[in-house]
């Protein structure tokens, strides 16, 4: 993986985009910057009694056309440039979406597998302790990212009621459906990676059903883009996980791999399969790379060697921009993160909306309703590439949003 600044990423996608706009290099200039960001040393008693410091932080990347919405990751890799980086990302996102959110991030540099699910529930409400003043229904609303989901979730919903001595289910997305969920939630962005693939594919003038795909990255994105490929015809040949992959030119079944990594702890080791590593998966000759780890997993080097013919990030960052640079010369379509998953935000915002109402949709009118979202988005995509004679995907994708939020922005207006 490359050590590449993801925030220096960010920047130099946004300077791509606005290229090819009529925006002041001042505004462009904010749009490259988080209006803050919250450091914080949290202090937890461990079950043996000691206390141990744990670095996190909050980033609020732009609010111009809503409150704060992103994730909240537990890694050992998490750093201040990668938070601020990944809140910019939302910000992107939830604009070529066009859901009224702004963007932001959150994390702690922790290592789950580390510690007790007792000792995880200390750290995640002192977390939640300390950003209590600064999220909530209207401000900033969290959400499950890396190594956090429902529990995690539902921790931080308890503390922050308790604290405020409200009942505010709004003040965070991807609960429990118990706790307030959405139905549809934990699919959502591995949905929206085959959406927008297929799209991609009928754009290109293929068929899906008819595409072979490689999966890196066998978590909950990864395997649900998998199988629901799968679902529409597509061949998974290879997954992955941080402990190696797995390839059978003939096809794997993604739902059984995935059931066997919930038993063994791997994809590695599934069936009468050949062991791959993550590199050698990334540069397998398929029709369809899905990269759904962390970013930074293909390089300018590895992109050379890449032998997809369209690339669906289900990951964010997941390509450096030189990697960017060199599939463009040749000709490999890549689906920008900020569109390909969307799906998790989009169905955030349906989780959050059926709060606000405090009424419950179907599952299939939220697969319905990001169905519509996605498609519409990826069209817009389409159009902005076509009109703006742009370089790729990934330009056009900036392009929109960022004149989404720079009208956000204007019709607002500035003041001290």
């Amino acid at each position: 993986m490359s050590d590449v600044n993801p925030f220096e990423s960010l920047q130099e996608q946004v300077d791509d985009a606005a290229a090819h706009l009529d925006v002041g290099d001042d505004v462009i200039d904010r749009l490259k910057h988080p209006e803050r960001v919250l450091e914080l040393n949290l202090s937890v008693e461990l079950d043996d009694g000691t206390v141990e410091r744990f670095k996190a932080f909050r980033s609020q990347f732009n609010g111009d056309r809503g409150p704060y919405k992103g994730g909240i990751r537990y890694h050992p890799g998490v750093t201040r440039d990668e938070v601020k980086a990944l809140s910019g990302w939302m910000a992107y996102k939830c604009a070529i979406v066009d859901i009224p959110y702004g963007g932001g991030k959150g994390g702690i540099v922790v290592d789950p597998d580390e510690y007790s699910t007792d000792e995880l529930e200390r750290v995640t409400r002192s977390f939640a302790t300390e950003l209590r003043p600064l999220i909530g229904p209207d401000r900033d609303i969290p959400a499950p990212d890396v190594n956090t989901g429902q529990r995690e979730m539902n921790w931080i919903k308890d503390t922050y009621e308790t604290l405020e001595h409200t009942t505010a289910p709004g003040v965070i997305t991807g609960k429990a459906i118990s706790s307030g969920g959405s139905a549809g939630r934990v699919e959502a962005t591995g949905r929206s990676t085959m959406i927008a693939a297929r799209e991609a594919f009928e754009y290109l003038g293929g068929d899906i059903s008819e595409a072979t795909v490689a999966v890196q990255g066998y978590g909950n994105a990864g395997s649900i883009a998998a199988y629901l490929l799968e679902d529409l015809g597509a061949t998974v040949v290879a997954v992955s996980d941080s402990s190696g992959g797995v390839y059978d030119p003939d096809g794997l079944d993604a739902r059984a791999v995935k059931a066997h990594k919930n038993e063994t702890g791997s994809v590695t080791g599934y069936g009468d399969t050949e062991a791959c590593t993550n590199e050698e998966l990334l540069t397998l000759d398929v029709d369809l790379l899905v990269p759904a780890a962390l970013e930074n997993a293909i390089d300018g080097d590895l992109a050379e060697e890449v032998e997809a013919d369209v690339i669906a990030e289900a990951a964010n960052g997941p390509l450096t921009p030189a990697a960017d640079d060199v599939l463009t010369d040749r000709d490999v379509l890549v689906i920008p993160d900020i569109l390909a998953n969307a799906g998790g935000v989009t169905v955030s915002y349906f989780e959050w909306v059926q709060n606000r109402q405090r009424f419950a949709w179907t599952e299939s009118r939220v697969n319905e309703e990001l169905e519509s979202v996605i498609t519409s988005a990826f069209g817009d995509l389409v159009d902005a590439y076509e009109s703006h004679d742009l370089p790729n995907f990934r330009t056009a994708a900036y392009v929109v949003a960022i004149q989404r939020i720079v009208d956000a922005y204007s019709e607002s207006g500035n003041w001290p």
